[in-house]
């Protein structure tokens, strides 16, 4: 799945060079000048901007400034620089483009961005997470043209969590025949679909900004996963002047390759426009075969087998590179989280970048996509909503027509934490857009995350639950009784709710940081409880088969919502590097089925010899038998859910395996010795998995690698490098904190460097970093040249490392 990923994006970039023909789109990311900070005149066409520096986007200035206790966005921010900057691109039109219609498209910008043509004002979009496009048509001329972008991210606080600053998405240029399809024209859905056979109706909007009426003909055609041609579909159409069209088809699959988690099969949809001469315009579209159904007491089926999401929420960044997230970061961090057993995805709180849900469609993933944060009343003091009464219907609807081919979104959400859904009259403002959600996709249902149901000092109201297609419970288990009862009392009033965990808890912590507590006579451990409460939130989820599934906060580390000298959130179940902490290991035995173990803490504790230090288990195993030195420590069982009786009293389908906790993990108290712990796990008597975690000696090297999901090097645009301190043995340090300095030749570039501290104030621009815990990561992007990159590492009184990759 991964190569045939891979392949599509290099088709899609041969296919984009810099030659138009009809419906042309042409890469429109590199050499833009930018200025930051405000600068009068950089609208106008004869602006001196030869003192701007030269850059590539998508770009983000914030990630590149310094951590700073007393920048206006504060904690929200990550303590990271926000304000004003501005980008003016020059270009020549290319051979072919005459007479044509040319656009700009806008991924993303952060945000108030207004742009300009030759000095012509072409608009300005609030929001900094909605895609957008503009007509450069009238303002065009031979020879050199400019656009120009101011963008305003000077009034703070405007944002709950790092959100990034400019052109932090990708741009294009499209090239287009007077008579076209509509930017984001085409829509696929799947109304019948079974194993047998199935049905994708295409609906194609279709204008005519010519002068005379034209007779034309729609090609439409499907083709599968292999790339042979399923059916081929032509329509004649007469269209007008000035007019805008929709034309329907039906297109009929035998057989068909459903898109589902264990198989992302995707289609090919062509439409073609065509005078029948030459084809006016032709667009691809990259649609999935799939059923997906909602039930108040089943749950949600896909292809009509039953799915429990397994789901996290993700913030649009990525860590040391900030809000312009290169395409392999994604994937490396979608494919740590499908090794977790990750099956689906809550876009918190924002639209994302739309090749974002590409991968998540050639993955496998479930995604709830959501477009607020706030409507009406605000969160923030300079947030959306200043702009929602202005914004709010146009943006929802740009946000649904962009995504709404994606076979991966199967719910959409309105909101997240609306005060709104307290406020009297709130209910009537998410009938607009429910109203809106529903006309513009009637496929998908609409939920919203509710955070104050049943809260004192303000609850929910009755109304805005029931205006919801899927109530969205966030923090399910918060309030009084409902810290056991969970939202159970809501299903016995409300059985004809559908209900989804939109946010819930998981295990905080940092990765690797474990403590005994300040006295060193006595262990106060940190490590051994804080998984409590998400496992009696996941024993409640995966066994009511009427809650949907449940998404917790957060699946990664993210920049922001923090506090100094912290400059993140530490709640993710991997860290902001991609490194999977404890939590990640928790998911992963309750979520897959690969016989698997993972031990904690490390066991390097010299000074605390003969004391009772705590081992923990996460497992998917029957049972475990725990060794020190060769030393057994005793057999733990673990079984959930616990089967109960079959055909009569006291007989069993499996016989139960007498479990030793009622938890989701194991514990033994064990006298710290240094050495070798072994855990040794079976199933149904039979060892399927050991672990084990040793003593280790002092760091001696570093070791570079790398990272294992990143292997694929001739055909992508990141690769990530894991850092370690090592002993004489060959073991990673599990407390090393090094300075490591980092070198590269050759034709790549160090765009990130981090360890996954929340308290490092270096810039991730630095080509240096400590270890933390015994890992850095270092993320190079290549040129774009063959050759030979070499990255070096150096560290004081450590042997040196390097590590060459030939592209």
């Amino acid at each position: 799945m991964k190569n045939f990923y891979r392949l599509f994006m290099l088709l899609f970039i041969l296919a984009t060079s810099f030659k138009a023909y009809p419906g042309d789109t042409i890469n429109f990311n590199e050499n833009w000048k930018f200025h930051l900070g405000d600068t009068e005149g950089a609208d106008q066409l004869k602006y001196n901007d030869n003192s701007w520096s030269l850059l590539d986007v998508p770009h983000d200035w914030s990630v590149e400034g310094s951590f700073d206790q007393n920048e206006p966005a504060g904690g929200n921010g990550g303590y990271l620089p926000t304000g004003i900057g501005w980008y003016r691109k020059h270009f020549k039109l290319p051979a072919g483009s005459k007479n044509k219609l040319v656009w700009i498209e806008f991924d993303g910008v952060y945000m108030n961005s207004e742009v300009w043509i030759n000095g012509h004002f072409l608009g300005k979009r609030p929001y900094g997470y909605i895609s957008f496009k503009y007509d450069l048509t009238p303002y065009l001329k031979s020879g050199d043209n400019i656009i120009s972008v101011k963008v305003d991210n000077s009034l703070q606080p405007n944002s709950r969590w790092y959100s990034g600053s400019g052109i932090y998405r990708n741009v294009r240029l499209v090239i287009q025949n007077p008579i076209h399809i509509s930017h984001w024209g085409v829509y696929a859905t799947t109304p019948e679909v079974s194993a047998e056979s199935a049905i994708v109706n295409v609906k194609v909007q279709i204008e005519n900004e010519d002068k005379k009426i034209q007779k034309l003909i729609l090609q439409t055609i499907l083709v599968d996963p292999s790339g042979s041609e399923v059916e081929s579909l032509e329509s004649e159409f007469e269209i007008e002047p000035g007019e805008l069209i929709t034309l329907e088809e039906n297109i009929d699959v035998k057989s068909p390759n459903l898109w589902s988690l264990e198989n992302p099969n995707l289609y090919t949809l062509k439409t073609i426009i065509n005078d029948g001469n030459k084809n006016l315009d032709n667009l691809s579209t990259i649609i999935g075969i799939r059923n997906i159904e909602y039930d108040a007491m089943k749950g949600f089926f896909l292809n009509g087998e039953r799915v429990k999401m397994n789901g996290v929420n993700l913030h649009h960044g990525g860590g040391c590179v900030g809000a312009a997230v290169p395409i392999g970061v994604w994937e490396r961090r979608l494919l740590v989280l499908k090794e977790m057993g990750c099956n689906a995805i809550r876009t918190a709180h924002n639209p994302v970048a739309p090749e974002f849900l590409d991968l998540c469609d050639r993955l496998g993933f479930l995604v709830m996509n959501e477009v607020f944060d706030e409507w009406k009343l605000g969160k923030r003091e300079f947030a959306y909503n200043k702009y929602f009464d202005e914004w709010w219907e146009r943006d929802l609807i740009d946000f649904i027509h962009r995504d709404r081919n994606h076979p991966s979104v199967v719910m959409w959400s309105v909101g997240n934490e609306i005060p709104e859904q307290k406020a009297e009259g709130g209910h009537l403002v998410l009938a607009k857009l429910m109203d809106i959600t529903h006309r513009e996709d009637p496929t998908r249902p609409a939920t919203l995350g509710c955070d104050n149901i049943v809260a004192d000092g303000g609850a929910t109201t009755l109304e805005f639950m029931e205006g919801l297609d899927i109530v969205g419970y966030n923090y399910i288990d918060r309030w009084h009784e409902r810290r056991e009862l969970f939202n159970i009392i809501d299903k016995i009033e409300h059985p004809e709710w559908k209900m989804i965990g939109t946010e819930s808890v998981s295990i905080y912590g940092q990765r690797g940081s474990y403590s005994l507590g300040n006295d060193p006579e006595k262990v106060n451990p940190n490590y051994n409880t804080r998984m409590i409460r998400a496992e009696q939130l996941w024993k409640y989820i995966s066994t009511r088969d009427f809650m949907i599934g449940d998404f917790m906060w957060t699946g990664i580390d993210y920049l922001g919502e923090s506090r100094w000298p912290g400059k993140q959130a530490s709640s993710g179940a991997i860290d902001i590097c991609g490194f999977p902490k404890d939590a990640f290991y928790f998911y992963q035995s309750q979520w897959t089925e690969e016989p698997m173990i993972h031990l904690f803490p490390h066991w390097n504790w010299e000074g605390r010899e003969g004391q009772v230090i705590p081992v923990l288990a996460y497992s998917n195993c029957d049972e475990i038998e725990l060794f020190l030195n060769g030393k057994s420590y005793g057999i733990k069982k673990l079984e959930f859910p616990r089967p109960g009786n079959s055909g009569s009293w006291r007989t069993y389908d499996k016989p139960p395996v007498n479990a030793a906790t009622a938890d989701l993990h194991l514990s033994w108290d064990i006298p710290y010795e240094s050495g070798t712990l072994k855990a040794v796990g079976k199933k149904d008597g039979e060892v399927v998995v050991t672990k084990e975690i040793k003593t280790v000696g002092q760091p001696v090297a570093i070791k570079l690698s790398i990272d294992e999901l990143n292997r694929d090097l001739k055909n992508t645009d990141v690769v990530h490098f894991k850092v370690e301190a090592i002993d004489k043995e060959g073991l990673t340090i599990p407390t090393a904190d090094n300075l490591i300095n980092f070198s590269i030749n050759g034709p790549g570039k160090i765009i990130g460097v981090d360890n996954g501290n929340p308290t490092d104030h270096n810039s991730y621009q630095d080509n240096r970093r400590n270890l933390f815990n015994g890992l850095g990561l270092v993320i190079i992007k290549p040129t774009g040249k063959s050759g030979t990159i070499q990255l070096n590492a150096e560290s004081e009184n450590l042997k040196s490392s390097a590590i060459e990759i030939v592209l």
